[in-house]
This record gives structure tokens, C-alpha cells and sequence, in this order.
């Protein structure tokens, strides 16, 4: 019974790493995770990782962010896309045709923001994404929030130009900054209206990494976890975390780390979670 379990966990180990690796041999990377504010899931192939900063993402990825998570990620033509709590984002596709970068978007639900870099904003560019089941938006080189969600769906100009079609089938030109269009699961979407800047903070706030909070990047502080009974019980304990979007590593026999934390408070903060949620006695920020 107990090499049934150990090769059980080996396996899942294995699959974990597999789904995990930054080499992509099968499949050509379209973006790579850049910070991760945990806890936050991929979902590929039908398994499922903690998502963690550097690894490469590929076309069918499903990245979901948890209750206070949030989540940088960066496309391979340049622009970043930031998730807030609680939402579901998906890469329908993504590939470089005729020299024009084409990709499919979706935000299930939860908050977004998409902005195109400078360096990048001359680069041809069709890309869609469509917010929950009722904002399809046209993008070509632009600053834009948007967010999915019960009630709503609401995306916002920052900064260009985008196409917003609704779910009555009707496309509108954004092409003022605060422009912002809404719409319901019930009814047609609402006139285009301006916003003032004092709501889009607010709404920005949501996707953004917040101080203080455990996020991860490329920082040097990192959470221990140790003085496990067994080899088997950190193998226990490495499931659990990362079952529930924390991106444990094994260290030595008996000891766990969540690495490349931003900043010590940020290990503080993580390491007194993980004790309160978990039960774990020994947890230790160190750099």
C-alpha cells in the first residue's frame, strides 16, 4: 500500500512537471506568466497546475485566479494582459499570420486589462476578446479594462482605438479615452458613455498587484516550509498547497518552498496564510 502511494505520487509529480515546463517542445509558446499574486490555476489538457512566473503558455491554456489573486501575464507580440480576482481567461489562439499577429480572447468572468507596449503599438495586430457571453471587442493596439460578470459587462477605453460588438450584434467604434460600454445578460447593451477617471482608478485597482500581498515575480525572498514527520507527509502537503494554487517545490526530504516572492513583506504575509489555512507549524521567510 504504501509503494502504491509513492508511485502515485511520482506520477502526478511527473504530470505536474510535464504541464509545467517553460520548454513547450510540442507546441509553440504564445506567452509566459510574468507574476502570479496566489493563488491562481493553469488548466491544460485536462490537468491542472499552480500557475507560477516563467512558465510558457500555449493556444487552449486556461488560467483561473482565486478570492484576492492576481495575475501578469505577457504575449509573445509584446502586450500584457493583467487578471483580477475570481476570473477565468482563456487563449482560444494565437499565431502570427502573413505577418499580422491574429489571437482569440476570452475573459469568462473576473476583471481585465489588455495594453499593448509602446515598442509594440506599430505591429499589425487583429485581436479578439470577448467578455463573458455579450462584449466582443476588436483590438489593433490599445489601453483597455474590462471586467464579466453576473449582473454585467462593462470594457473601457483607456487609451486607441477598439470595435465592441454586443450581444445584440451591433458593432460600435471606442475611439475617445473613458469611453466605456455595458452590458447586461437580459437586456441590450447601454448607449456609449464617458467615465470619469476618479471609476476607471478604482476599476484599474482590481488588476493590479496589490502591496503587501503574496505575489510572486522575480524576487528573492521565498517561504520554507519544514519539519514534516516523513517524506510522505511533505509529498502530502505538496498536493494539498498546490491543489489549491499555491506553487509548492520540494526541498531536500523533508522541507517545501514557494519561491521568488517580491519582497519580504509579501513572504510575511504568504508564510502567516499558509500557517492559519493550513496548520502548518514551522513556516519561514528567508532570502
Amino acid at each position: 500500500m504504501k509503494k502504491t502511494s509513492v508511485k502515485a505520487t511520482l506520477v502526478i509529480s511527473l504530470l505536474w512537471a510535464a504541464l509545467a515546463t517553460t520548454s513547450a517542445a510540442a507546441f509553440a509558446a504564445v506567452g509566459t506568466i510574468e507574476s502570479v499574486q496566489v493563488p491562481a490555476w493553469l488548466d491544460r489538457g485536462g490537468l491542472t497546475v499552480p500557475a507560477a512566473p516563467g512558465i510558457e503558455l500555449q493556444a487552449g491554456d486556461t488560467l483561473r485566479t482565486g478570492k484576492g489573486s492576481r495575475l501578469l501575464l505577457k504575449l509573445s507580440e509584446g502586450s500584457i494582459v493583467k487578471l483580477g480576482e475570481n476570473a477565468q481567461f482563456t487563449i482560444e489562439s494565437a499565431e502570427r499570420k502573413n505577418k499580422v499577429y491574429q489571437a482569440a480572447l476570452s475573459v469568462l468572468n473576473g476583471a481585465f486589462r489588455f495594453t499593448t507596449q509602446v515598442a509594440t503599438k506599430l505591429q499589425p495586430r487583429e485581436v479578439q476578446v470577448k467578455v463573458a457571453r455579450n462584449i466582443t471587442i476588436g483590438i489593433r493596439g490599445t489601453d483597455l479594462w474590462g471586467r464579466g460578470r453576473e449582473d454585467k459587462d462593462i470594457v473601457c477605453l483607456i487609451e486607441g482605438k477598439i470595435d465592441v460588438t454586443g450581444n445584440d450584434n451591433k458593432t460600435q467604434k471606442l475611439d475617445q479615452p473613458l469611453q466605456f460600454f455595458r452590458s447586461t445578460r437580459t437586456a441590450a447593451p447601454e448607449p456609449v458613455a464617458l467615465l470619469e477617471m476618479k471609476q476607471l482608478q478604482v476599476w484599474a485597482a482590481e488588476t493590479e498587484l496589490t502591496p503587501g500581498k503574496a505575489a510572486a515575480g522575480n524576487g528573492n525572498w521565498k517561504v520554507m516550509i519544514s519539519s514534516f514527520a516523513s517524506q510522505e507527509a511533505r509529498q502530502a502537503a505538496s498536493r494539498q498547497l498546490r491543489a489549491a494554487g499555491y506553487p509548492a517545490e520540494t526541498s531536500g526530504e523533508k522541507m517545501l518552498l514557494i519561491a521568488h516572492l517580491n519582497g519580504e513583506a509579501e513572504g510575511k504575509e504568504l508564510a502567516d496564510r499558509l500557517a492559519a489555512e493550513f496548520g502548518f507549524a514551522d513556516v519561514k521567510v528567508v532570502k
